[in-house]
């Protein structure tokens, strides 16, 4: 296994109820991302890009497969290999639909928080803090309450939240959805940056074909199945 893959996913399947009850919404997801790597994983509504995504967020383990997170194997099926909240924390970042950020704290402290509950000292988890809101363009509203933020800012802080603890992994679930075309693009290409500088592999499940241009790879998803990875061009040109 290459010391430069951030993700390595075996023959994920997932499996909810049983009998005639029984719904297969994973099969045979395999899919590798390296450091530095930002890729699309594209697909209609139920073919199991949210399921693959939680379970590589080890939040919703597969019922059979493997899970490898920076050369750590983390998953056998169901079975965790590593203490998965700890190594949550400390490895992988989230960007949702929504940006989730906790409405009492203001941005800085959203981002600080995040470091805080991973053992940072606050002082230094306060200045790590405002230097990614820096870096992501929204130091100037890092006192401000999050009902003070437009979507697009809201989404930056909510990236600066994901990259505080410097995480070898990103996951990001239709994180564009609620925003217009020109927020959008600059959110994708957020997370180009992201993945190009700080060296992290970036998952992003979207619908959005606009901005299918920054990524440097473009997986398809259906039934269930990672199918084939799709060139720009002949994804673009089918749309």
């Amino acid at each position: 296994m290459s010391e430069r893959l951030a993700i390595e996913t075996r023959s994920l399947k997932k499996v909810y109820g049983s009998g005639n009850t029984e719904i297969v919404a994973m099969h045979d997801a395999t899919l590798t991302v390296r450091r530095g790597e930002v890729i699309a994983l594209l697909g209609p509504s139920g073919a199991g890009k949210s399921t693959f995504l939680t379970a590589v967020g080890l939040i919703n383990p597969p019922t059979s497969g493997q899970i490898a997170i920076g050369n750590v194997p983390v998953l056998d099926g169901p079975r965790p290999l590593v203490n998965l909240r700890r190594f949550r924390r400390q490895h992988i970042g989230y960007v949702f639909q929504k940006s989730n950020l906790i409405p009492f704290l203001n941005a800085r402290e959203n981002v600080q928080v995040a470091l805080e509950l991973n053992g940072a000292p606050p002082r230094a988890a306060r200045r790590r803090a405002l230097d990614l809101l820096a870096e992501l363009g929204v130091a100037d509203r890092a006192d401000h309450g999050t009902s003070m933020l437009s979507g697009g800012q809201q989404q930056r802080v909510a990236i600066a939240r994901a990259l505080a603890n410097q995480p070898s992994v990103i996951l990001a679930d239709e994180p564009t959805a609620a925003l217009d075309s020109h927020r959008g693009r600059q959110v994708m290409e957020l997370f180009q940056r992201v993945a190009h500088q700080h060296g992290a592999g970036v998952i992003v499940v979207t619908h959005d074909h606009r901005t299918l241009d920054v990524f440097d790879t473009i997986y398809e998803m259906e039934d269930g199945v990672i199918r084939r990875m799709a060139p720009l061009s002949t994804v673009l040109s089918t749309r």
